[in-house]
């Protein structure tokens, strides 16, 4: 193996020393992502902190593990180049291109990705016209506020509910939203039997 090497030319040992470093260091990346080790520096301590809210990842064309990724893919396409028999020049050429190219589908990938997940916020707006049932008693013209069970965004929730009807509402009934006040009380009205 050592004589190998030692015979190689110099432009050659640098395609196969790219080619076999960057490959350690993508496995590496590739292992500790499936085994959940994609921390991104984490050091330990404490995690409490504010999160803001976040629609996904920006398209992020430079980053390690692209950069990883383009090493691997350039170094074994010179090498594949090289061992077809390419000139230098259109070694490097191909090589480079091939490395960019894996570079913007990496970035692509986690880019949409990224636009798959969903910000779980509750959106009350997407309340209104569903169909509910009475949790705890609402009170009359709106003198006291109680809670419906209702499925919202795909999740059963109880939340705040008021009524402008002339009787309370209680356990059981099952009631309409017609609106939702700005500061997130549902107003509901009882369906009709």
């Amino acid at each position: 193996m050592e004589e190998w090497f030692t015979a190689l030319a110099i432009f050659e040992k640098v395609y196969w020393i790219t080619a076999l470093i960057a490959s350690v260091v993508f496995m590496v990346l590739l292992v500790g992502t499936f085994l959940g080790g994609d921390t991104d520096g984490f050091e330990g301590g404490d995690v409490d902190m504010d999160i803001e809210a976040d629609t996904g990842i920006e398209f992020q064309f430079l980053s390690f593990k692209n950069l990883v990724g383009f090493l691997t893919i350039f170094g074994w396409s010179g090498i594949a180049c090289l061992d077809g028999g390419l000139s230098k020049t259109v070694t490097v050429i191909v090589s480079v291109f091939c490395g960019l190219l894996m570079m913007v589908a990496m970035a692509a990938l986690f880019y949409y990705l990224g636009k798959l997940q969903s910000s779980g916020t509750l959106k009350l707006k997407n309340a209104l016209n569903q169909i509910g049932e009475v949790y705890l008693t609402i009170g009359a013209q709106r003198s006291n506020i109680g809670k419906v069970s209702i499925t919202v965004q795909g999740t059963l929730r109880e939340l705040d509910a008021l009524t402008d009807a002339d009787t309370d509402l209680v356990l059981g009934n099952v009631v309409r939203v017609k609106e939702v006040t700005d500061n997130g009380i549902l107003i509901v009205e009882l369906l009709n039997k």
